[in-house]
């Protein structure tokens, strides 16, 4: 497993967690058994927006006794009572479910207490005016809940209510179809859900994926929009590479699909490519990088995919990417003291490709150094002078304390060319240094 720390709240949550909208209709002793194994392989964050009301009671079974170390996301506004999903506003309601769900789960706290699946202005409306924001903060405030989030499908309400402040999580559909307009939540165009992505990273929102294989839609060719199936391994890829994203949930309804998921971390870099849907791109997603590579090979050996994706987080201000993105130079600094001719003669002789510093012995000044260097040491970053420095100290810099810069200059003058400056040299000088004064 590997593991991102959520901005705000210093959480460390596995980059591949669980969704559980099918496992309720699988065998308890076979359920269990799957969130056991995926607590073993270091899965430690679990939603529980499930589609029906067994799944609590495999969750207790499976994590009451490592609590501690499974991070759940609880749904303010989803009602069990029928056994099945259901979704309310009411206020009653939600408080019923919420501690039904607390009971079933054997918890008397929420990791992350979500403003539950608004994908209309008017629901967040009231959502507020019935009083359900008003207790989950007040559950917050007691300790009850942890972190605010928030699930929708829809960018706009999304926005909405992040310019309030509250939320710390979003849980948000992610994957190729719905961002390239296929599917029954592909709410948003192409650039307005990247621009809520970056959002999130510049606010240090985190971002819980929801639905990555398109209900399952982007596995098999058949119902695939692209005319080609997907892998697990190509969606979870696809979804971690957005700016924000710290979690993937998959839904999992057995240990065969745990698996599926976690081959991720064993899948080599060209089972992770998804530069197929390069060639699917909407018109409105020009300009809009997905980190696709389908425009590779760049012919100057560019990963531009990695570079935009460096460019998005950056961009947005990612206080994650430091953790994301492993940084290295491309070549070593190597740091070389000599005689200008003899570094001359030995790049001459033998390019160097590195990153490097030199340092000038010579007790005379050389003109043009690092130009007639550089054609031999490309990478070449700083040239030093050890005339410069002591010509910068010592007795030469205090005879030249307290004196007008035209004498300054008449003496850089003879020490590097070795005569005299003529009149019209000062004269030069003296014009250009009342120029640029203030």
């Amino acid at each position: 497993m590997e593991y991102r720390i959520h901005p705000k709240t210093g959480d460390r949550i596995g980059i591949v967690g669980i969704g559980t909208s099918a496992i309720c209709d699988t065998p308890e002793k076979e359920a269990v058994a799957a969130l056991v194994y995926a607590h073993e392989q270091g899965v430690n964050y679990m939603d529980l927006a499930t589609a029906g009301a067994k799944t609590f009671r495999y969750a207790a079974r499976a994590f009451s006794a490592v609590r501690g170390e499974v991070f759940y996301q609880v749904h303010f506004g989803a009602n069990y009572e029928t056994g099945a999903y259901g979704w309310t506003l009411d206020l009653d309601t939600v408080k019923r479910q919420v501690d039904w769900q607390l009971k079933e789960l054997k918890t008397d706290y929420i990791d992350y207490g979500f403003i539950h699946c608004l994908d209309e202005e008017k629901d967040w409306r009231r959502y507020q005016d019935n009083g359900v924001l008003d207790w989950l903060l007040k559950l917050k405030k007691s300790g009850a809940v942890r972190h605010i989030g928030l699930s929708t499908h829809t960018p706009q309400v999304a926005e909405t209510i992040l310019d309030t402040g509250l939320v710390e999580q979003l849980m948000f559909s992610i994957n190729p179809g719905y961002d390239y307009h296929e599917g029954d939540y592909a709410i948003g165009g192409a650039r307005e859900r990247m621009d809520l992505y970056r959002r999130c990273a510049a606010e240090g929102v985190g971002i819980a994926v929801m639905k990555p294989y398109s209900a399952g839609q982007l596995l098999d060719e058949k119902t695939s929009p692209f005319g080609k199936a997907l892998t697990p391994v190509q969606c979870i890829q696809y979804a971690l590479d957005k700016p924000g994203v710290l979690t993937v949930l998959p839904g999992v309804r057995d240990t065969a699909d745990v698996r599926a998921a976690l081959a991720y971390f064993d899948a080599p870099e060209e089972a992770r490519d998804y530069s197929l849907l390069g060639a699917c791109a909407p018109r409105d997603a020009a300009g809009v990088c997905v980190y696709c590579k389908h425009c590779h090979p760049c012919p100057a050996g560019l990963d531009i995919g990695l570079i935009n994706k460096y460019y998005d987080l950056a961009r947005a201000g990612d206080a994650m990417a430091a953790e994301l993105i492993p940084t290295k130079p491309l070549r070593d600094v190597k740091r070389l003291s000599g005689l200008f001719q003899d570094l001359l003669e030995q790049g001459k002789a033998q390019p160097l490709q590195d990153y490097v510093e030199l340092h000038l012995e010579d007790q005379e000044p050389v003109l043009l150094a690092a130009e007639r260097l550089r054609p031999y040491y490309p990478q070449l970053l700083l040239v030093s002078s050890q005339w410069a420095c002591a010509a910068a100290t010592g007795e030469r810099a205090t005879r030249l304390q307290g004196q007008d810069k035209a004498a300054v200059f008449s003496a850089f003058f003879k020490e590097v060319l070795g005569e005299e400056p003529q009149p019209e040299d000062v004269a030069l000088f003296s014009q250009i240094a009342k120029e640029v004064s203030p």
